[in-house]
């Protein structure tokens, strides 16, 4: 974005661009909902996911860098589950040096909130040349990626000036659920009355996301804390180790401190050896049929002197005791907690920049889109 555009858009009463973003989120939700979903009802979704006809592909890859990347992890664990077709997550900036099993049975999904984001582009142009159907999701009408897509859906997030991406996160990781429920609708596997329960848990994320970003003093406390660290953990499993990753890119994007995520189970094959007094851990167990077994590598970290800040669904109480600090989501179908879990996650990292004294918007070294291949 050029800074005639930044200084188009205002930061209001926010001192900074990422708080204000942040605190977007409910309506860049609303507005996807609105758009993608004709009627609740009814289970149907607008001629903009209809009119895809997905039924035919056998399997589906993401393209996707950073941000972005993270969102297609969510992605994947949602349609391989309803769906019940194979999703392969690549990181794009990779995607180039391997020899893919593209071809025109594949469904390729490639997101950009820049809709110019050079490795993206480059994989996807790729994947276009073996074969597959590319939709391309971004938040820039007439991008490159758009146009070059055979199909697009833009998401409406609106303007984000901040280089560390948080509605368009949000924007990507709803698009995607509503990606994930017409192409399970097309497949066969789920009907229209199946679709409404979802369609109406969805309804009620923006309020949820709402009540969780009323609850920025809480996450300031944390905040407090962790910026006098150098290192951190973040664990998680299934759909939590998704948002673990994307917990962790923020806390370096915007703090400099070192985060690393992990896999809850394979981080005991290894990295748990990095364990020290003092040292903090940041652990998402919001799934309930897995809350069991993190609850065992939560002791463990207490047990070698970690401290915890807890994100748990509103089902998976066993592990509170476990945390030092703890946040209860509100209750919604444990496929949809990442859009409310990523919440604490954006501000931990924002609040925690701003104790660091750094520059959050302007991270150093980093660009809102890298556009050059390399």
């Amino acid at each position: 974005m050029t800074a005639t555009n930044k200084n188009a858009v205002d930061k209001g009463s926010y001192p900074h661009f990422m708080l204000k973003e942040i605190m977007e989120q409910p309506e860049v939700l609303r507005r996807t909902l609105a758009k993608g979903i004709a009627s609740i009802e009814q289970g149907q979704l607008s001629p903009e996911y209809g009119d895809l006809r997905l039924g035919k592909y056998q399997k589906v890859l993401v393209l996707a860098c950073g941000t972005a990347y993270h969102a297609g992890l969510v992605g994947k664990y949602f349609m391989e589950k309803l769906a019940r077709v194979p999703v392969t997550v690549e990181q794009a900036a990779e995607f180039r040096y391997t020899d893919s099993f593209v071809d025109p049975d594949t469904l390729v999904l490639v997101i950009s909130q820049s809709g110019e984001t050079g490795d993206t582009l480059a994989a996807m142009r790729e994947a276009k040349s073996k074969g597959g159907y590319l939709v391309a999701i971004t938040n820039v009408a007439g991008s490159t990626i758009a146009r070059e897509a055979h199909r697009v859906i833009n998401t409406v997030a609106g303007a984000e000036i901040s280089v560390a991406s948080t509605k368009a996160y949000m924007a990507q990781l709803a698009t995607l659920y509503l990606l994930g429920l017409q192409l399970a609708m097309d497949r066969g596997r789920l009907g229209f009355k199946d679709a409404v329960p979802y369609l109406k848990a969805m309804k009620k994320i923006p309020e949820q996301v709402e009540q969780l970003l009323a609850e920025q003093a809480t996450v300031k406390e944390w905040a407090g804390r962790l910026a006098g660290n150098e290192h951190a953990f973040f664990l998680g499993r299934g759909l939590d180790a998704a948002v673990a990753m994307e917990g962790s890119l923020k806390l370096k994007e915007t703090t400099y401190i070192h985060a690393e995520a992990y896999s809850a189970g394979e981080f005991r094959h290894g990295p748990i050896a990095l364990i020290e007094e003092g040292i903090p851990a940041v652990i998402l167990a919001t799934q309930p049929e897995l809350v069991g077994y993190t609850v065992p590598v939560m002791e463990e970290l207490k047990s070698r002197g970690a401290w915890i800040i807890g994100i748990l669904g509103a089902d998976t109480g066993q592990a509170a005791d476990c945390c030092d600090y703890r946040m209860i989501l509100p209750a919604t179908l444990p496929e949809f907690t990442p859009m409310p879990a990523v919440i604490p996650l954006q501000l931990l990292a924002y609040y925690t920049a701003c104790a660091r004294g750094n520059d959050v918007d302007q991270p150093r070294h980093l660009v809102k889109s890298v556009k050059d291949v390399k």
